[in-house]
């Protein structure tokens, strides 16, 4: 029988990866409002922004705005979205700690979504990696589509291996598997995690999931059963899945909380004030959360009150 990690770290990516599709305008004070709120339930891997432009991401125009406005709190580390040297350079301004990169493991996705090979799109990250590391920031490498790819389908443990090798090549610190669309389950995740835990520490391995087929808490439980202790969430749900029409995007962090306090697994998180941020920006954007743990428990304090 396995035995589970006693600790998880997660990093909530709601504030970056979730709003920024968002097709209304979110005010940099809300942005800023929310990672209090998240630093204050206890998260202490917060991502917060990109740096890119906003001709592409309108979203995140807002980036140093909402990084000078954060009131930060010790402990915390607080990272941006960084695709190329003018973002390196905005994140280096704003004092980020950490900045994130990205290839697929998708030939055809890469050559859909940024118009380049993997190969091309991960020698554009290498002075952003190296610059990082001169200035003591870290970095933070996701594989995106690992496992499938909405266009081409399926993608192998080869494929995957070979993008986390690259990324750490070009002096990656930390490799995160993406479910980009959410199509994984329980074994095949094992299986990939198993290939890309002979090349990384467990300490700087993490996974990243999906719920569009109602899979993530399931294949975080497989990844816990290895002994990965460190996901990326994203509070309320926030996020959608851009490749499958309605469909749900980031697993919610209040559900991955809830798992893992059942599981008797220390997080360092109050999942009474997450589902209070959680309702502080679902609220906002005027939809109602996407966390189910968030729904049970408000009607709960609602049948209460």
């Amino acid at each position: 029988m396995s035995t589970l990690p006693t600790h998880v770290t997660l990093v909530d990516v709601g504030p970056r990866d979730g709003l920024q599709n968002e097709a209304q305008p979110v005010p940099a004070a809300t942005k800023i409002e929310l990672v209090h709120r998240l630093q204050a339930a206890g998260l202490r891997e917060i991502e917060v922004t990109s740096f890119v432009s906003p001709k592409w991401v309108p979203q995140m125009a807002d980036n140093a705005e909402v990084m000078a406005g954060l009131t930060r709190q010790a402990g915390v580390r607080y990272s941006v979205l960084t695709p190329n040297m003018k973002g390196f350079e905005g994140a280096l301004a704003a004092k980020a700690d950490e900045v994130v990169i990205f290839a697929a493991a998708s030939e055809a996705f890469s050559q859909r979504n940024i118009n380049c090979t993997i190969a091309e799109s991960i020698e554009r990250f290498r002075p952003v990696a190296e610059a990082a590391r001169a200035h003591g920031m870290k970095v933070r490498a996701a594989v995106s589509c690992a496992l499938g790819c909405p266009y081409q389908g399926g993608v192998s443990i080869a494929a995957v291996d070979d993008v986390v090798q690259r990324l750490l090549d070009i002096g990656s610190h930390h490799i995160g598997i993406a479910d980009t669309i959410g199509v994984g389950t329980a074994g095949q995740v094992q299986r990939v995690m198993e290939a890309a835990m002979k090349r990384v520490p467990l300490a700087e391995l993490s996974g990243h999931f999906h719920d569009t087929y109602g899979q993530a808490l399931t294949n975080i439980h497989a990844c816990l059963q290895l002994g990965v202790h460190t996901f990326d969430a994203s509070v309320a749900g926030l996020g959608g899945c851009p490749y499958a029409k309605g469909a749900t995007g980031n697993v919610a962090t209040e559900d991955v909380v809830y798992l893992l306090h059942g599981l008797g697994i220390h997080t360092g998180i109050d999942l009474d004030a997450l589902v209070d941020a959680g309702a502080f920006i679902s609220q906002t954007l005027g939809r109602p959360t996407a966390s189910r743990v968030a729904r049970a428990t408000l009607a709960k304090r609602a049948r209460a009150a």
